[in-house]
């Protein structure tokens, strides 16, 4: 039986390599610690996020292959296009961060439990507090319909769930993600673990060490702003072309 790395509870910096994490589609690779900003900052930027249920020790994961967006690469299908065009949904950024983390937690008709556990919540809205972590909302009047959240660091987005009340919500949240991020220098979205949803928007698997490499490369770039919102040209382009290139 292969034993679990557990983490110092002092060493907030400290992390096993992510290539000795389990041999498994998740990629197991450490138990304990802590969610303070400090060690989670540590993890995103070695390629690394918590994941666990509730009653379970905090647990670390670094999958491989890794589940990623190369803007260029998102794929808007042609009634999604209509959808974004014709505005069913009003988009802003950072407006409502512990509504859409609180949806994206709630049941699920696939699952029996949350991973996003109220200690989790906690700890995204520790980091959304201090410019990291960002939230995208969907409306429809003034009700929350769709959105999704993640932690940005450098160049590069850690997309952590996303949530859809109405058909396609969530979808053009992502769409306006992915646009304003590429307009804005970041070269690549991380997705975790391959998911359909996620496939047929142009997310891809690669492997572990070049998404490594990616992250190293990009994380220590000059960081977005602190506080997001959307832009009014990228916006209109959005309208014109419904997020096709």
């Amino acid at each position: 039986m292969l034993a679990i790395n557990w983490l110092d509870p002092l060493d907030r910096d400290s992390f096993p390599e992510v290539s000795s994490a389990l041999r498994d589609p998740d990629g197991l690779l450490a138990a304990g610690g802590d969610l303070s900003p400090e060690r989670l900052l540590a993890a995103y930027r070695r390629g690394i996020f918590p994941w666990y249920s509730e009653g379970q020790p905090i647990l670390w994961w670094s999958p491989d292959p890794r589940a990623v967006m190369f803007p260029e690469n998102l794929r808007v299908s042609r009634s999604l296009r209509k959808t974004v065009r014709q505005r069913r949904f009003r988009v802003t950024f950072d407006t409502a961060f512990a509504q859409v983390v609180a949806a994206c937690a709630g049941p699920r008709d696939s699952e029996s439990g949350t991973w996003i556990t109220a200690e989790m919540q906690a700890a995204y809205q520790r980091l959304h507090t201090r410019g990291k972590a960002h939230s995208v909302e969907c409306w429809q009047g003034e009700n929350l319909v769709g959105g999704l959240y993640g932690v940005a660091l450098g160049r590069v987005f850690f997309g952590e769930s996303m949530f859809s009340a109405v058909s396609d919500a969530s979808k053009v949240a992502f769409v306006y993600l992915v646009r304003h991020l590429e307009a804005w220098g970041v070269p690549v979205i991380d997705c975790q673990v391959h998911t359909g949803h996620l496939a047929s928007l142009g997310a891809q698997s690669i492997p572990r060490a070049r998404f490594v490499a990616l992250v190293h490369e990009f994380c220590g770039l000059t960081s977005l702003a602190a506080r997001w919102e959307v832009d009014a040209e990228i916006e209109q382009r959005l309208e014109q072309t419904g997020g096709a290139t």
